[in-house]
């Protein structure tokens, strides 16, 4: 009995004093800041703010990049309290990350609040920034800062969209993190979600399939995407998009990757790869989705993607095919696609 006990006490040891990893500790010191609010008020006295205005964050021009300025409490106090507003807005702020050594990361939108009385071009003069939109801005961030202020917008948007209760009416309540909304009255929680979004890049084996709404800029072409219908499961919802925007039918879907995507609301992208079934390649396009589809060379797409210069300098130059930015999931199902074709290509010589 007494080497049994002395075994669990070793294996209790073992796992409470084992060295874990950074991942995993800042994993965990999150999902504290998450689950206690007196934790997270502990750490929003030391964290950092990143600050929006409707949704846009804060940025300082750097050369060709934006740069994310942050706060500190004792800034964004001393901010509030000059246009006049009280150090209690600090509440609605919300957690979005935080550093390896367990700095937390806030972000709070001046513009979201009814109550607000603050001038964005006051703010911007006293910060030395600008309140831009993100969508804007997207292609002269750091990958790092993207990601970031995807989280950031995201979550405020959610929050400033679910203050009342779908079931009772009543106003909701969010923890200190931000992370979920209650309704005091009946205890309903209400988490933030996303819109799964299935993101598809057709090809014939030589050719690729790219299409364009009328919103995009001149130019743009990009893969195939459409939401996921209720009860669908992800290949569902493939076949049913290309066959609903370009008339087609697609096999042999490939999983490739999944990103989050803040546009329009707060999407997740699920990348896959598909081919069409021989010899149907004949595109009808749905003019209700689209305004337009074709199919493209690989010679095409590799030239595209080989040009210099930002997405912002590439639209101003009025270029035959203009593909998505960088940062976009598109964009490396794309170069994934043209890099695939090209070993292929070398391999047969």
């Amino acid at each position: 009995m007494s080497l049994y006990c002395g075994t669990v006490c070793r294996r209790k040891s073992f796992w409470c004093y084992r060295l874990l990893s950074t991942y995993v500790n800042k994993t965990r010191y999150l999902f504290e800041l998450k689950e206690d609010d007196e934790a997270c008020r502990k750490a929003r006295q030391a964290g950092v703010f990143y600050l929006f205005h409707d949704l846009a964050p804060l940025l300082q021009t750097s050369g060709r990049q934006y740069l994310v300025p942050r706060l500190s409490r004792a800034e964004l106090e001393r901010l509030l309290g000059k246009f006049g507003q009280d150090s209690q807005r600090i509440e609605d702020s919300v957690l979005i990350g935080c550093s390896n050594e367990r700095e937390a990361w806030f972000a709070l939108d001046l513009g979201l609040s009814s109550a607000s009385s603050i001038h964005k071009p006051e703010v911007e003069a006293e910060l030395g920034g600008s309140f831009i939109s993100l969508r804007r801005a997207v292609s002269q961030l750091s990958s790092m800062d993207s990601s970031l202020l995807f989280t950031a917008r995201a979550l405020l948007r959610w929050h400033d969209g679910h203050q009342f209760c779908s079931k009772s009416g009543q106003p909701t309540k969010k923890n200190v993190a931000g992370s979920k909304r209650v309704c005091p009255s009946n205890n309903i929680i209400y988490y933030p979600q996303m819109a799964p979004v299935v993101i598809t890049l057709v090809t014939d084996g030589a050719r690729c399939l790219l299409a364009r709404q009328s919103s995009f800029p001149k130019g743009l072409y990009s893969a195939l995407a459409g939401f996921c219908d209720i009860g669908e499961s992800v290949e569902e919802a493939i076949r049913r998009e290309v066959a609903e925007e370009v008339g087609l039918e697609v096999e042999n879907l490939q999983y490739s990757t999944s990103q989050h995507w803040p546009f329009p609301n707060s999407s997740l992208m699920i990348a896959c790869h598909a081919t069409v079934k021989p010899g149907q390649t004949e595109i009808q396009v749905n003019l209700r989705e689209l305004e337009a589809a074709a199919w493209f060379s690989l010679d095409e797409v590799a030239a595209a993607l080989m040009r210099k210069g930002s997405f912002i300098e590439q639209q101003s130059d009025g270029l035959p095919l203009l593909l998505p930015p960088k940062l976009a999931v598109a964009h490396h199902m794309i170069k994934t696609w043209v890099e695939t074709q090209t070993c292929s290509s070398l391999a047969a010589i």
